[in-house]
């Protein structure tokens, strides 16, 4: 049995993390020279490479800054500490500052897929075990605690492979996982459906790993097998309210064109099908990629329409408005 090394995936480099925390890179440079807040990983020609869990830290110590501390009185605060302080200044912490689930890989060939499909990886904190599922040292990860997910390879399925698997959820609290394999025949691919175990060949495909990934996420709230594709898919929030949108379409324009009423009712029209589409439920993972890009495309249609929404009212108050136009918009709002 062998210790298991973890790799965290995926990796971001200097310039991704200094736009996701809202910080200059030569500032995130200062930080790790005078405080030690940098980079956990270096790649093997010496760049910086951020993990998730750098990441989140970063996310925290950033919004405290903005909210007015000084970066050495935090910079050496654990995460639960960062978030205590965060919220008695500014409130609950924002979603970007939020822990992603973990997720476990074991497998030399599966980690070296994934390598090449870190997209999958999006919306997870991943662990990576370049082990054979039968040389993982269990005891190593009870410091991981309760994870998301578990996806394990193993060349064929039986007996041998279904313990290793259950042993390796037990240990990791693991509330999903996902098996892939080379050889199995049809008596144990039931097997371990009834064990509720997911299966896929090995390689997977890469939109049904990020679905299984997805899913494990919103499952307990959910119900396996009828997930809401609203909560698998992150949606923007609406721009305007009903109200606002009644005033803006009946505005008197100044232009003398129907712009706003055109575009008001196609803002509602992809509304409501956002809603219905949000509400679908999904049986297999084909179906359920299928409509989360439906109901992903349909909220980008409509934040886009309210844009443009938005630039004509801009336009309009310009121009100068009536002043029972002005009135109605002033007071929807």
């Amino acid at each position: 049995m062998h210790a298991a090394l973890l790799e965290s995936r995926p990796l971001f480099g200097i310039g991704t993390v200094a736009r996701l925390t809202g910080l200059k890179p030569d500032t995130l440079r200062i930080w790790e020279r005078r405080y030690g807040l940098g980079a956990s990983h270096k790649s093997a020609t010496g760049r910086r490479q951020y993990t998730q869990s750098d990441l989140e830290h970063l996310q925290l110590v950033s919004a405290l800054v903005g909210s007015g501390v000084r970066i050495g009185e935090i910079a050496s605060a654990e995460r639960k500490t960062l978030q205590t302080l965060l919220r008695e200044h500014g409130g609950p912490e924002s979603p970007a500052c939020k822990s992603k689930p973990v997720v476990v890989f074991v497998g030399p060939g599966l980690c070296d897929w994934l390598d090449n499909h870190q997209g999958c990886l999006t919306n997870v904190d991943a662990k990576l075990m370049r082990l054979p599922l039968g040389e993982v040292d269990l005891d190593a990860l009870a410091e991981l605690g309760n994870v998301g997910m578990l996806v394990a390879e193993c060349n064929s399925l039986g007996n041998t492979q279904m313990q290793q698997v259950d042993a390796l959820t037990s240990t990791l609290g693991a509330g999903r996982v996902l098996v892939t394999y080379q050889y199995g025949s049809e008596r144990w691919l039931k097997e371990f459906e009834q064990r509720k175990i997911a299966t896929t060949v090995f390689p997977p495909d890469p939109a049904f790993v990020a679905f299984e990934l997805s899913r494990s996420v919103t499952e307990k709230a959910t119900g396996l097998g009828n997930s809401n594709l609203g909560e698998l898919t992150s949606s923007r929030p609406r721009q305007f309210s009903e109200e606002q949108l009644s005033a803006a379409r009946t505005l008197k324009s100044a232009l003398d064109c129907e712009c706003p009423r055109h575009i008001t009712d196609l803002v509602r029209a992809l509304a409501s099908f956002e809603e219905y589409s949000a509400g679908c439920s999904v049986e297999n993972w084909q179906d359920a990629a299928v409509h989360s890009c439906i109901y992903a495309y349909t909220g980008q249609a409509r934040w886009l329409m309210e844009r443009a929404l938005q630039a004509v009212l801009d336009q309009h108050r310009g121009d100068g408005l009536a002043a029972e136009d002005a009135e109605q918009l002033d007071n929807a709002a």
